[in-house]
């Protein structure tokens, strides 16, 4: 319990302090609420060490596990707790907190998206009195296209570059399943990865309505044409990822909503890029708020700022979350 004002606030991770004094700390590095939450296992809301019992998804403690191995996951429930999907990854929750007292409803929406995208269904928006929002595309330049058009432009680039092999670059969890989804669709007979991502493969699989088809890849595999290796996007400047491109003349695609903008090619190195995002958009973000109606809206990551800004010039009361405030007052 803490003597903390109740309400919002960003420390480590999202803190929910109800009107007891309960805790609920959701994506933090090193848990110390009364409750912990765990949005999805991407690394940047992840555990570092033990967090004790989380409020998650099955498919988040398994994916957690496969992508920590030395940790233990013990999945938890609490009855103030909800969770929602989120449609950001395989077993991505939004947390809505509900305060036994007032019934006050605080949704966190960790990341997410409302697109029906493959083989996850989109986030539907829950009621909220107060509305914790991720803002990573929340300037009006991150407009993605269609879900449709961009899987189809992906499948015209994969059968146009049939006769070589391709090196595809997304986030070991997330966009690197889509990927293998999307080469077996067009075609690719051999769909290799590395370790990281054919383990979360595993650990997904279970979950979802769909089996990924990469075999592990190592030295010892030798590229053929119409072969794809999915990759990590950090390792698209390593050393070895430049000799496998020069010595199969393999051309190089990268994945991330960042591609609407021009530079985000040019970073990567890629020879071609395409805007498959597991995020709302700038238009999509605005749509999520106006179906939650909330009284009072705290955005966070990326563009938290000025899509607070926005939101207060429609009419919301919206404000950035600032690390270690003490209590709404100091807004």
């Amino acid at each position: 319990m803490t003597d903390r004002t109740p309400g919002v606030a960003l420390r480590d991770g999202i803190e929910v302090v109800l009107s007891d004094g309960t805790t609920v700390v959701a994506d933090a590095r090193a848990p110390a609420g009364d409750v912990t939450a765990l949005t999805h296992a991407h690394g940047d809301h992840l555990f570092a060490g033990d967090p004790g019992p989380v409020v998650c998804s099955p498919a988040t403690a398994d994916i957690a596990r496969a992508r920590r191995p030395d940790a233990t996951v013990a999945v938890a429930s609490d009855p103030r707790v909800e969770l929602v999907n989120a449609g950001h990854v395989a077993g991505s929750r939004a947390v809505v907190v509900t305060d036994p007292a007032d019934g006050t409803r605080y949704c966190y929406t960790g990341d997410c998206s409302t697109r029906d995208r493959l083989y996850l269904d989109g986030f539907d928006p829950p009621d909220a009195d107060v509305l914790v929002i991720e803002t990573t595309y929340g300037t009006p330049e991150y407009r993605l296209p269609p879900q449709r058009a961009v899987e189809a432009a992906i499948g015209d680039w994969l059968a146009d570059t049939a006769d070589t092999p391709v090196l595809l670059f997304g986030y070991s969890l997330g966009r690197a399943q889509k990927l293998q989804v999307l080469a077996e669709r067009a075609g690719r007979d051999r769909v290799f990865a590395t370790d990281a991502v054919v383990r979360v493969n595993r650990a997904m699989e279970p979950h979802v309505d769909v089996s990924f088809p990469a075999e592990r890849y190592d030295g010892d595999v030798a590229l053929e044409p119409g072969d794809a290796l999915v990759l990590p996007p950090n390792a698209s400047r390593r050393d070895w990822v430049e000799r496998l491109r020069e010595r199969h003349d393999a051309p190089a695609a990268g994945f991330s909503g960042w591609a609407v903008d021009d530079s985000f090619r040019y970073r990567g190195g890629y020879d071609a890029t395409f805007a498959l995002s597991d995020h709302c958009d700038f238009d999509e973000l605005n749509a999520v708020i106006d179906a939650v109606a909330p009284d009072r809206v705290f955005t966070n990551h990326g563009a938290a700022a000025s899509f607070a800004d926005h939101l207060v010039g429609r009419g919301y009361e919206a404000t950035a979350l600032r690390e270690n405030q003490h209590t709404l007052a100091d807004f």
